[in-house]
C-alpha cells in the first residue's frame, strides 16, 4: 500500500477501504491504528475528547508520535482540562490544542447546533486541513446514529479517510481495558458522568440511565456534528 505523507488529499480506492475495514473488524484495535499510521504517516491525526485515555493509550503503543488533537471549546469542565494535561505528560503526547475563533458567549442557551458548529466542528476542520486521514473514538454503542459505523471509511464531507478503531467496543470493553492497563481515570467518571462534554450541556446521569443521557439533556440532540 502507498504511504501518504504529502498534504494533498487523494481519493482512495473505496473497495480497498471496505476490504481493509472488514479485515480490521476481526483484528486488534492496535492493528487498526498501526495500519492507519503506516498508510498515512504524517497525514494522520487522532482526535480525542479526553473523556478517557483508552484510544490514546492504544495509539501511543501502535503509532508513537502520532499527532493528537484536542478541541478546547472554552466550556470544558476544569477537571477535563486537568485530565488532558495529566494524559499529555504520561504519554509525552504530540498534542495540538485547537480553540474556536470566537470569544466565549451564551450561544449555547439558545442555539446548541450553532454553538457546537463554532466550538467543535469549525476547529476540527482547521485541525484536519492538509491531512489525509483521521482517527476517532467513535463507538457504535454511543448512539443510534453510530450503530453501523465501520472501522475504516471515506469521510466524504471532509475528503478524508476516517478510522474508528473502537467502533465495536462496548462500555464493558472500555472499562476492562482501562483497568487492565492501569489507565488514568477522568475525575468526573466516578461522579456520575459516563459521557463528558461541555459543562453547560452535560449533567450527571442516574443509575440505570443511558450513559449519554446527560449530554444535551432534554433537547433531543444526540450528536455534536463531528460525526454527521
Amino acid at each position: 500500500m502507498r504511504r501518504i505523507v504529502s498534504t494533498s488529499i487523494v481519493m482512495p480506492d473505496l473497495g480497498e477501504l471496505a476490504r481493509v475495514s472488514a479485515g480490521l473488524e476481526v483484528s486488534s484495535t492496535g492493528a487498526a491504528v498501526a495500519w492507519a499510521h503506516e498508510r498515512f504517516g504524517d497525514g494522520l491525526v487522532l482526535a480525542s475528547s479526553f473523556q478517557d485515555s483508552v484510544l490514546v493509550d492504544i495509539a501511543a503503543k501502535a503509532a508513537p508520535g502520532v499527532e493528537v488533537v484536542f478541541l478546547d471549546t472554552q466550556y470544558h469542565f476544569a477537571e477535563t482540562l486537568w485530565y488532558v494535561e495529566q494524559v499529555r505528560r504520561r504519554y509525552d503526547l504530540n498534542l495540538r490544542v485547537m480553540r474556536p475563533e470566537v470569544e466565549p458567549d451564551d450561544l449555547w442557551k439558545r442555539d446548541l447546533e450553532g454553538c457546537c458548529a463554532a466550538r467543535k466542528v469549525e476547529p476540527l476542520s482547521r485541525a484536519l486541513e492538509g491531512k489525509a486521514a483521521w482517527i476517532t473514538g467513535l463507538r457504535r454503542v454511543d448512539a443510534p446514529t453510530r450503530a453501523k459505523a465501520p472501522v475504516v471509511s471515506w469521510d466524504a464531507a471532509r475528503g478524508l479517510v476516517k478510522i474508528n478503531p473502537l467502533a465495536a467496543w462496548t462500555d464493558e470493553d472500555m472499562a476492562g481495558y482501562a483497568a487492565d492497563h492501569g489507565l488514568l481515570e477522568h475525575p468526573l467518571a466516578s461522579q456520575g458522568y459516563p459521557s463528558i462534554g461541555c459543562w453547560p450541556c452535560t449533567r450527571a446521569v442516574a443509575p440505570g440511565e443511558d450513559p449519554r443521557a446527560g449530554r444535551w439533556s432534554g433537547s433531543g440532540k444526540v450528536e455534536c456534528g463531528l460525526h454527521v
